[in-house]
């Protein structure tokens, strides 16, 4: 039977870093995310019979317990019940990871990932060394035609208190997310976008009087183009940016991001770290916590659940983060050592070494890690290869 010192431990954490959750929606938030760290599910009969055995209560109270922690008010027994208000929790966790940063850039990614025909959630995350944290989101009912506008907008504008004046962020997303009103927002929360366009649009180089194609600005593997302008030719959809292109050997094609950064304090493979929100899905879902065998079919319910797995995924990440940048045991420093060596980035990736050190420490009786740290990150060894010089304007391309 697993020993209850951990949990209570990590009650205490959570209880502090999200303040504004009463003490029992703070305990059961700790259960929930110690249950899913453990049981790798967040199945809550599966949870409910784990902690049953780590605390000695009932299986049928917990899993009401667990239950009830996700359900909206009017649906909780009691007349003084109340829900857990998850908007709340955003710009908290947010800060829970700044507080644990190690530098003064931070990448927050956007993206959506649906299950099934249940669910569409827009996410804002944390992309960390190859991973991703959730620190906002939002879940829709899939196939419902609708605009995403004010989702996202309300996501970034409920996580810009969290942020100190001197930490740059800069917000990252795929050509299906572009849009100009999105960029806007960005620039006036103080943030900077790093957002990518399709090949298909036109640019103005400023000072040239003329357009010309995207791709014209790359044509061929290897080349780079970073310059201020304007970008699409319709009055509508112009947009006063620098545009950073990029073509990396193995990719098929280039990559086109608008931003509001001087052409020379970016590069286009920096938009390699977006990718890492793929690996924080893989995660939530088949990789770790199983998300997609929920039987959840109510969003608000998965959007309270999200927040277990976002606090999971914290705690994991920030274990395995502190274990690679400072490897104690013999097994430790040589995979770290090997990973050094090799082509491939790491041997372990840094979720499952979080979660390897967590089990090892419950299983040996040890005192649980907390988070404690995320190291600085390098984004300019995000992309592939030596990244090319960036010329004043391409052959061709001047007026």
């Amino acid at each position: 039977m697993a020993h209850p010192d951990g949990l209570s431990q990590w009650a205490t954490q959570v209880a502090k870093e999200l303040p504004q959750l009463s003490p029992a929606q703070a305990r059961v938030l700790a259960w929930w995310s110690y249950g899913i760290v453990f049981t790798r599910s967040c199945a809550c009969s599966t949870v409910a019979v784990f902690l049953g055995l780590v605390l000695g209560k009932g299986y049928h109270a917990l899993r009401q317990c667990l239950r009830e922690w996700c359900y909206d008010a009017a649906d909780k027994r009691g007349a003084k019940r109340q829900a857990v208000a998850v908007s709340t929790c955003f710009a908290p966790l947010l800060s829970w990871v700044l507080r644990l940063w190690q530098g003064q850039q931070l990448a927050l990614a956007l993206d959506a990932t649906s299950l099934g025909e249940r669910f569409v959630v827009l996410s804002v995350s944390v992309v960390y060394r190859g991973c991703a944290i959730p620190v906002a989101w939002r879940v829709l009912p899939a196939n419902q035609p609708g605009a995403w506008r004010r989702e996202w907008l309300r996501l970034l504008r409920q996580l810009r208190p969290a942020v100190p004046p001197q930490v740059q962020v800069l917000v990252l997303a795929d050509r299906g997310l572009y849009a100009r009103w999105l960029f806007g927002r960005i620039v006036r929360l103080g943030w900077h976008p790093f957002l990518r366009v399709n090949r298909g649009g036109k640019f103005q180089p400023a000072g040239t009087g003329r357009w010309v194609w995207f791709g014209d600005l790359v044509p061929q593997v290897g080349g780079a183009w970073a310059g201020r302008g304007q970008a699409f030719v319709s009055p509508k959809s112009r947009l006063a940016c620098t545009l950073v292109a990029c073509w990396e050997p193995g990719h098929q094609d280039a990559w086109f991001i608008l931003t509001d950064l001087p052409p020379r304090a970016c590069h286009a493979r920096v938009y390699g770290v977006r990718t890492w929100i793929e690996q924080g899905f893989k995660v939530l879902k088949r990789g770790g916590w199983q998300w997609q065998q929920t039987r959840m079919s109510d969003p608000a319910r998965a959007e309270r659940l999200w927040l277990a797995l976002a606090v999971a995924t914290l705690w994991v990440i920030s274990v395995g983060d502190a274990v690679e940048q400072e490897p104690t045991l013999p097994v430790l420093q040589e995979v770290v050592a090997c990973a050094a060596r090799g082509r491939r980035p790491r041997l372990v990736r840094l979720f499952r070494l979080g979660y390897l050190t967590l089990l090892a420490a419950l299983a040996t009786r040890q005192t649980l890690p907390l988070p404690r740290r995320l190291s600085t990150q390098d984004w300019s060894s995000a992309g592939s290869g030596t990244a090319p010089p960036i010329p004043p304007l391409c052959t061709g391309c001047a007026a």
